[in-house]
Formats: C-alpha cells, structure tokens, sequence
C-alpha cells in the first residue's frame, strides 16, 4: 500500500510552474533602480476602496453567525440588478446566482466541483488567464488552448472558457463570434463558462458583452455560466468579491458541492459587495483613473517602439517591439520598470508584453518619463 501511494505523483506535480517566480530576477533588477521600481506587472488596484463600501463593511462587522454558501438573498438580488442595469441581462432568477470567494478559486475548482476528470477535456483561449490550465491539471482532464473551434476535431470538450474582455491582450469578442461559441456549445452539450472580470473596464470600440446578454444566447441561459469579479471595477480584490451566475441546473450543481465543502462568502463581504453593486458613481470615477493612465502609458510606449495590439478593454496594453518578451522585459527592467512577458499566457504571447496600468499616477508617470528618455 505504501509503495503505490508514493507512485502517485503528488498533486503539485500536475500542475504547471507557477510562472511568476520566472521573473523574480528581472523584478530585482528593476527594483534596483535609484529612483525606485515602476511595477506595471500585476493589475492589482492601488487606489482607495470606496468609502460607500468600507461603510457597508463597517455596519455589517457585528457577524458572529455562520453565513449561507448560497449567499444572501440581497447579495443575489444585487448582481441580478446590476446586470440588468448595466449589463442588458434578462431572465436570470435568484438560483441563478451564486457568491463565491474571489473568481480565481472558482476558476481554479470548476471542473473538480463539477465532477470533471480523466479523459475528459478542458478547453480556454490561445492567449489566457493561467489558471484555466491549472483547473484542468487539478481535476486531472486534458486541456487545449485554442482560439479555433474545429482544433477540438472529433473530441467534445466538457468545459470551455472564454474571456472577454481577455487577459493579458484586451481583446473583446463581438457579438457574432459570441453568438457562434453559445450554437456550438449547445449543440455538443459543453458547458460554456465566460470570464467577465473586466467587462467594466473598456476604452475602445463596441461596449463589451455578457454571454448571459439575451442578444448572445437567444434569451435561454441553458449551458452557459459568467464569472464576475469586483476586484478590478470596485478595487475589491482584497475583499474577494465575487460571483457566478447563469443556468440554474449547473449553479445548483456547484451549490451543492460547495455547501459540503463550507465554501462561504463571509457574510461582512456580502453587505460591502451589495454596496458596490449598487453604486454606479465610484465605477465611473475609477474608470476615468484608469483611462488617465492608461493614455499616458499608451503614448510613452508608442513613442518607444512599441505597438499595441487589441487592449480596447481590461487593464492592460498589450505591446510588442516584435522581439522575445523575455528581452524586452529585460530592457525595460533596467529602466526600473517590470511588466509581465507575453508568454506566462502562452506560446501566442511570445513576442508581447503586458503592461498594467493600475499603478499610482505618480508611478505611471515615472514610467512614461523613462520610457521617453
């Protein structure tokens, strides 16, 4: 017994590296820098959480029972609203919602909470957030990143995801192509899940939209969940607000693991992410923050070298000077400034680099400056 439970590889080795220790050297180099690092690598918010949030969280501090894993009744209600008012979504009921910890942990364990395994296949994007990848390795399923729908060939997957607007590149899927993943899906019994964490954060053309948009799906929410986060709308990422919403069936499904595991968002969290939800003036004010930044990022880089592919939404510019990412990020760590290289998010992202432009003004101006000098 003891001799076949050591031939077992260990979960950790399932998975792939994690890519950020691959630029701990570059992250030191550019910290070296005498007038301190600009770090453009992570889109981790820097400012203020809104006072109507910390408000909420204060009054709701007083919590000393077990929350619910299927949320409030309020919490629900709230995102229902909100992506009613702001989202155009329609038919979408109170069990067909559901908070979760932070999207990353619901991404990371959908397929093991669905009872995705072996031999079964996970796909998500050419160009992708990594921890689609690490879901199917956790849950032991094969994956494939891909952009092309007949690259499945004869194989049906359980799961696909998309992203849209996509990190790293910013890239928002338009209405046809969102229309023909929803058909395509359907009629092969995939489950279609759409990572909607920036959906807020657009700059450029056509305004993003929700798979859960009645002009996407034909007014039926039958085999296709969205994920939404407020980390990066409400500068919540500390709070680990989030939450899934779609058909019915495959909410309950994860609803009903997730009670036994005690997956439960603090009921604390749930006041503030109402709060949040319902506030439509603190989204505005950071969206402009943002555009601020990120036309001055914009016109620096550009003034480099660079070119800047897609990046009409999320929090990133997706820039390339048509070399290897590593070299690039090399160069600009010597100039104190670190960005992520293209390939943490696949072989497609070779020859690009993300820049986020989430960092204080004065860090992003300081960014510019060398850029321009």
């Amino acid at each position: 017994m003891r001799a076949e439970r050591a031939s077992k590889p260990l979960v950790s080795q399932r998975l792939p590296d994690f890519p950020w220790d691959k630029l701990t050297a570059h992250a030191a180099t550019a910290r070296s820098h005498p007038d301190g690092v600009c770090d453009l690598s992570v889109g981790t918010p820097v400012d203020p959480t809104p006072q109507v949030v910390q408000d909420a969280l204060r009054e709701a501090a007083d919590s000393p029972g077990y929350p619910t894993t299927i949320g409030l009744e309020a919490t629900r209600r709230a995102a229902i609203d909100w992506l009613a008012r702001r989202h155009g979504v329609s038919g979408l009921g109170l069990d067909g919602v559901l908070p979760v910890i932070g999207s990353k942990e619901l991404i990371a364990s959908m397929a093991v909470h669905l009872g995705i395994g072996a031999g079964d296949l996970v796909g998500y994007p050419a160009l992708a957030y990594p921890t689609y990848e690490v879901g199917a390795a956790l849950a032991g399923a094969d994956s494939l990143a891909t952009d092309s729908l007949t690259a499945f060939g004869p194989r049906t997957p359980r799961l696909l995801w998309i992203n849209s607007p996509a990190n790293p590149s910013g890239r928002v899927l338009p209405l046809e192509h969102l229309r023909k993943v929803v058909d395509w899906c359907r009629e092969r019994g995939t489950l279609l899940v759409s990572d909607e964490c920036y959906l807020e954060c657009a700059w450029e053309g056509d305004a993003p939209l929700s798979v859960l948009d009645p002009q996407v799906n034909g007014g039926s929410l039958d085999g296709i969940l969205a994920v939404h986060s407020l980390s990066k709308r409400s500068n919540l990422a500390g709070y680990r607000c989030a939450f899934v919403a779609g058909d019915p069936a495959v909410v309950g499904e994860l609803l009903a693991v997730r009670k036994n595991l005690g997956l439960q968002m603090p009921a604390p969290q749930q006041r503030a992410m109402i709060a949040a939800l319902e506030d439509d003036d603190h989204v505005a004010e950071q969206h402009a923050r943002y555009a601020a930044r990120r036309a001055t990022l914009r016109a620096a880089l550009e003034a480099a070298g660079f070119r800047i592919d897609h990046s009409e939404a999320s929090l990133y510019l997706w820039a390339t000077r048509g070399q290897d990412c590593w070299t690039t990020v090399s160069e600009l760590a010597e100039r104190g400034i670190l960005v992520a290289p293209g390939e943490f998010y696949g072989a497609a992202g070779r020859e690009h680099v993300r820049v986020a432009f989430t960092a204080t003004d004065e860090r992003v101006e300081a960014a510019a400056a060398r850029l321009r000098g």
